[in-house]
């Protein structure tokens, strides 16, 4: 099993960046989920949960170490007021640094996504990762592939409903075993990553997204039906370093 892919997202719920190479540090690969977009009147942390044209937008990070926005029309965000007159809100964009809280909302139940239907939730500290149990993302081209064929078996809809973009992972694999890898270290390329997790799945995978990936939310009830709610695995670092396309992934021993 090798790397097939490395995704990096330096704004939490944009667009990320197709790397080559990357370190992965304490926090999870550097740069990754760096910055996020706060609703200044709510507090809340935005995503494309609950606002889904975040995904129009897309990220890069500088040389710098801060971000490039790119909007939706093709012109760069040069602050908060360029990204609080496009999503028609005060909004800031904030540091993992910011000491602020990190505190997000998710619909309780996808198929009916009223007001009512919303809760909070704490996130990691650190970088802008949901859980800090998964501050790296594994899934595989084969697991995508099969989940894939199933629905097609039944499904009516036009094919390529299952871009990998969708799910948002940071390392793709070639193969499919990823699941296996729960409760186990794994070694590739110079890191080391504690696998404690299979990542639980919201409707944040049924958002449309550029390239003409439409809203399906077929997608996680397939999900759901297939694999419990589960798709991708959720690793911590066990050991800093730095990871290639290509890199090799071996199984070490459990961790505690």
């Amino acid at each position: 099993m090798k790397i097939a892919q490395v995704w990096r997202f330096p704004v939490k719920s944009l667009q990320g960046e197709l790397i080559e190479s990357v370190l992965i540090t304490p926090d999870g690969l550097d740069g990754d989920r760096r910055f996020a977009i706060f609703d200044v009147e709510s507090g809340f942390g935005l995503t494309a949960r609950r606002v889904p044209e975040l995904l129009f937008a897309k990220a890069r990070l500088r040389a710098d170490g801060g971000v490039q926005i790119t909007l939706p029309n093709g012109r760069t965000a040069a602050d908060d007021a360029a990204l609080s007159s496009w999503l028609g809100r005060s909004v800031e964009l904030r540091s993992a640094d910011d000491s602020t809280p990190r505190r997000y909302e998710y619909p309780a139940d996808f198929e009916q996504e009223t007001a009512e239907s919303w809760a909070p939730f704490d996130g990691a500290h650190g970088s802008f990762h949901d859980s800090s149990q998964a501050t790296v993302s594994l899934l595989s081209t084969g697991t995508i592939g099969a989940l894939e064929a199933l629905e097609a078996l039944g499904s009516t809809q036009a094919t390529g409903v299952w871009p990998l973009r969708r799910f948002r992972a940071n390392v793709i694999l070639d193969e499919a075993g990823e699941d296996d890898f729960v409760g186990r270290q794994i070694a590739l390329g110079q890191a080391r990553l504690d696998v404690g997790m299979q990542i639980a799945r919201c409707v944040m995978v049924t958002r449309p997204q550029p390239d003409h990936i439409d809203r399906d939310v077929d997608v996680l009830r397939t999900i759901h039906r297939e694999r419990q709610g589960f798709l991708a695995v959720g690793a911590t670092v066990a050991q800093a370093g730095t990871i290639s396309v290509g890199d090799s992934i071996s199984a070490l021993d459990s961790f505690d």
